[in-house]
């Protein structure tokens, strides 16, 4: 055991436990196919805990003989097996609007009438916060843990295909491409979750849950496990609320990864507006020897209101950031098809080294870390049963990579022992078509700055949403860095 561990509960995790096996998933097309031949394995219980439930959705392989759409299979699933229990816990706000896209609401009304299948919608939170934890448990048995939702736009393949006639809506509208990524597991580590599930069930329903009576396979076939014989830390947030003490270890353990690194750090998030995220990595740029950085992020956030908030705060930060990268070791870049089409980047995913993979459903934006509930899954090698493991998240790394840049994982391992460098690796792998792009500092409004600046749509908790400007900011407790950086650099203001 190290004497100063990655993985320690109560600070950078909440539990560390063993998993006999554990796959890491990309992409939406091949989790729905595994989550459905889980949950047919399942006998007594199935919590499906989510930001968001789109019961129209296709489904899965419907070669089992099973409703292709998710409210249908859910029906059939308790039908089929009168043992079974299912719950789920979905974010409250929107909820109503959601009811009403389609068939949902008769899908809802056939739920809510069936005695095993109870939905329950999650408002224990903070104002203006949500519910965005996105795990699965099923019998305690198995458990899916990482950024994916069960809704539309959602699916696709790790090939990103332009055009693609699959990927479509439920009422027959192209769709975007998308990436994503989450994960299963087996063991104490998957009965964790299906004890945090229950935590998250009775802080919103008020109703205390039994663990399930005995454990079983409920490993789905042709998912072909990427980790064997581990242990695996778990990290929440919890936000602050008048009967709830609050939990940073997904931020914690964020800062924890990015000082550990020695060489290379490799991230994949939807946003870049996190205050502490950013000041973290400043402090490793500053030094003498700073670990190359490189996030895969989509060219804007999704939404209306999401690029006003996200982008805004990505684009001050970033050009803080650039400021300080007197090494050159700090890339932003955005995956394409081979059209051109921009990728929507919706994982939440950092390998540091080959020593530390961490998937979940935090991003890096303020409210990741403070407001909205949270959790992740953390494999950490100086855990004593997986030193094992450095070449297999070595490999993993470099098959993410080679997704977004459209070659081979043997393509980019070799490039990258030639070159010993992850940025010089992108830079000789980039192509016209399926590749990444650079990002780009836009140029900002006078309102577009004063929003980003003062975290006004992305604030840094509920403690300060109510505060003045004066006494937020997004570079909020940088002073000591910026003593620091203006001795060593002094160009810097």
């Amino acid at each position: 055991m190290s004497e100063n561990p990655m993985l320690r509960p109560g600070l950078t995790c909440w539990r560390v436990e063993t998993a006999q096996r554990f796959s890491f998933v990309i992409d939406g097309a091949d989790y729905f196919v595994s989550l459905r031949k889980a949950l047919l394995k399942a006998r007594h219980s199935i919590m499906l805990v989510g930001w968001d439930f789109d019961t129209r959705i296709a489904f899965g392989d419907v070669s089992d003989g099973g409703p292709e759409r998710l409210g249908d299979f859910i029906l059939w699933l308790a039908d089929r097996t009168p043992s079974l229990e299912i719950r789920l816990l979905r974010w409250d706000t929107g909820a109503f609007k959601a009811m009403l896209r389609g068939n949902t609401l008769i899908t809802i009304l056939r739920w809510k009438a069936h005695p095993r299948i109870t939905l329950k919608l999650d408002a224990k939170h903070p104002l203006a916060g949500s519910h965005h934890q996105k795990i699965v448990a099923i019998d305690d048995s198995i458990a899916f843990a990482g950024g994916i939702d069960l809704t539309m736009q959602r699916w696709d393949t790790r090939e990103h295909i332009d055009n693609d006639p699959r990927r479509v809506s439920p009422s027959g509208r192209p769709a975007d491409p998308w990436h994503d990524a989450t994960s299963a597991f087996d063991g104490d580590a998957a009965r964790a979750i299906g004890d945090l599930a229950r935590a998250r069930w009775h802080k919103a329903k008020g109703e205390s849950l039994p663990s399930c009576p005995e454990r079983h396979d409920c490993w789905p076939e042709g998912l072909e496990p990427t980790f064997t014989d581990m242990r695996l830390g778990i990290a929440r947030t919890i936000p602050k609320m008048d009967d709830q003490q609050p939990v940073h270890e997904s931020e914690a353990a964020w800062v924890e990864m990015i000082g550990r690194a020695k060489r290379m750090i490799y991230a994949e998030s939807q946003y870049f507006a996190s205050r502490r995220i950013a000041h973290a990595i400043a402090e490793r740029l500053a030094g003498e020897d700073p670990p190359e950085i490189v996030i895969v992020m989509p060219h804007s956030a999704d939404g209306w209101l999401e690029p006003l908030a996200m982008d805004t705060a990505r684009a001050k930060l970033v050009e803080a950031l650039q400021r300080i990268d007197h090494h050159g070791r700090f890339r932003i870049w955005h995956p394409q098809t081979a059209e051109g089409q921009p990728i929507y980047v919706h994982a939440k995913v950092m390998v540091v080294d080959d020593q530390i993979l961490r998937v979940g459903s935090s991003n890096f934006n303020n409210r990741s870390m403070r407001l909205d509930s949270e959790c992740d899954v953390i494999l950490s090698v100086d855990e004593p049963e997986n030193a094992h493991l450095t070449d297999e998240i070595a490999a993993l790394r470099n098959d993410l990579l080679a997704e977004h840049l459209g070659v081979s994982a043997e393509k980019v391992a070799s490039t990258l022992a030639e070159t010993g460098s992850l940025i010089a690796t992108v830079y000789a792998l980039r192509r016209p078509g399926r590749s990444l792009v650079p990002y780009e500092l836009p140029e900002l409004s006078g309102i577009e700055e004063w929003l980003a600046e003062n975290e006004i749509l992305d604030p840094n908790g509920p403690d300060e949403m109510f505060e003045g400007t004066a006494k937020r900011g997004i570079f909020k407790g940088w002073e000591r860095l910026r003593s620091r950086l203006r001795k060593s650099w002094p160009d810097q203001r």
